[in-house]
């Protein structure tokens, strides 16, 4: 059996749909990350956590980061490629800043 099944007009491609799926799933869990960061930042800032809780949420924060960076490069992905543009509103995700 071929890896492309065709339906009507569309021809759908096991690898394209499971990278396509991949990026979906990494753009969400990417928007979350950053998300949770900034409350760390601002909870950091605040003095709202012991040196133990800080030190253990920014170990959670950079292992995370690493596993995204392996599975965009898993999956042919650039940080980039997960920032959808919605048009008017502009990117999904804020610029990261260089690392």
């Amino acid at each position: 059996m071929s890896d492309r099944t065709v339906h009507g007009r569309v021809e759908l491609d096991r690898d394209t749909v499971e990278r396509d799926l991949m990026k979906l799933v990494l753009t969400v869990v990417e928007l979350l990350r950053q998300l949770m960061e900034r409350q760390a930042l601002r909870r950091v800032e605040q003095g709202d956590l012991t040196e133990e809780q800080e030190e253990r949420m920014g170990l959670t924060l950079m292992l995370l980061s690493e596993r995204m960076t392996e599975l965009r490069e898993r999956y042919g992905l650039s940080a980039a490629d997960l920032n959808l543009d919605l048009g008017p509103l502009g990117p999904l995700l804020p610029p990261e800043p260089p690392e």
